[in-house]
């Protein structure tokens, strides 16, 4: 059985039932990034002759001699399949979502003169039950990869959980990430509006997969810049998560830059900030709009510390409180900036920066 999906990289899914296994579900994923191979496989396919042909049935018999009237039939005719039913089960309008508008399902048996009409007739009842507990299934899915994708982990999974009210927060002592890229503006003065896109998704992912990476959670793309949490009980391993997180961007925009510099591609990198404090964690905004973010002194703070970088010619910089939640052998890494006035903030804020290896 299979059905289109709702998500960033996966285009569709299948589900598998042997009779010899009758306890295992086999799945399988087509990707968005094989778009290509994922549609010349549907185009082959038994069920893109029935949506040309208007058919919501088509029953091939594989018993008989020669090749198959579809070469993907072939691998059940020489498995020792003797027939074939393909099924389509259309969803109303109403409840497509993106390209999830059909339930593709195939059956085949092994058994000498194919299937019996009795076979017919219950598949025919039984398959639309089917698809009903797969759409359900399937709908589920989207909603917990839309939330994640969009609002991050903890914060979609809190909102299928049912924080939805607008002022619901909770007040957090967190790690505070935040982050963006060096030179942007003139970078994307100077690169192609086609390839800045490209070249903004690709220093995206880094990001965003060494934070993921290392426990975090990214609550704002905001441009070029991403904030993010490591929201941990015990906030010298929050703290160590971060440092992680850092240096494996580190290393993930060194290979980057590698690759775009070898393609003649214009190459950046990042500065990271990082800085612990209390927040405001939840819904914010309006009854039309509702943001799920952190609010408070802290998150301003890391952001003007970020913005210190520049100044101070430093790509990582930390706050005192955040170097005070560190490892010894961590925190001699980093030296002693000394006090800066940061702007919006009232006390000058103690700076620290990672030592160059």
């Amino acid at each position: 059985m299979f059905i289109d999906t709702l998500h960033p990289v996966l285009e569709s899914q299948g589900f598998y039932w042997h009779a010899n296994k009758t306890d295992e579900v086999e799945q399988q994923v087509f990707s968005r990034r094989e778009s290509e191979d994922n549609a010349k496989r549907w185009r082959s396919s038994p069920f893109h002759f029935m949506s040309d042909n208007g058919l919501s049935e088509l029953r091939i018999a594989l018993d008989c001699q020669g090749e198959a009237r579809f070469s993907i039939l072939d691998d059940l005719k020489q498995e020792g399949h003797s027939d074939y039913l393909a099924l389509i089960h259309q969803l109303s309008d109403k409840d497509a979502i993106g390209e999830m508008d059909s339930i593709y399902s195939r059956w085949s048996t092994r058994r000498p003169g194919g299937f019996a009409a009795s076979d017919l007739e219950a598949l025919r009842k039984l398959v639309p039950v089917l698809a009903l507990g797969v759409k359900s299934a399937t709908l589920r899915k989207i909603a917990n990869s839309l939330v994640e994708v969009y609002l991050g982990s903890d914060p979609g999974r809190r909102v299928l959980e049912g924080r939805i009210a607008r002022g619901t927060v909770e007040s957090i002592h967190t790690v505070l990430w935040y982050s963006d890229m060096e030179n942007y503006t003139s970078l994307s003065e100077a690169v192609d509006s086609s390839k800045l896109i490209a070249m903004l998704n690709d220093y995206s992912e880094a990001v965003i997969s060494a934070v993921y990476g290392a426990g975090g959670d990214v609550l704002k793309l905001i441009g070029d810049g991403t904030l993010a949490i490591f929201n941990h009980v015990d906030q010298n391993l929050a703290a160590a998560a971060a440092l992680r997180a850092r240096d494996d961007l580190q290393r993930r925009l060194s290979e980057l830059n590698e690759r775009r510099r070898e393609d003649g591609q214009a190459i950046t990198s990042a500065y990271v900030a990082l800085h612990v404090g209390e927040v405001f964690y939840g819904n914010v905004g309006s009854d039309q709009r509702l943001d799920f973010t952190v609010i408070g002194p802290a998150v301003n703070e890391v952001c003007r510390i970020s913005s210190t970088c520049r100044a101070v010619g430093h790509s990582f910089v930390v706050s005192q409180e955040f170097a005070a939640l560190l490892s010894e052998p961590d925190r001699a890494h980093f030296a002693d900036l000394g006090p800066f006035q940061l702007k919006g903030v009232t006390n000058a804020k103690r700076l620290y920066a990672r030592k160059p290896s």
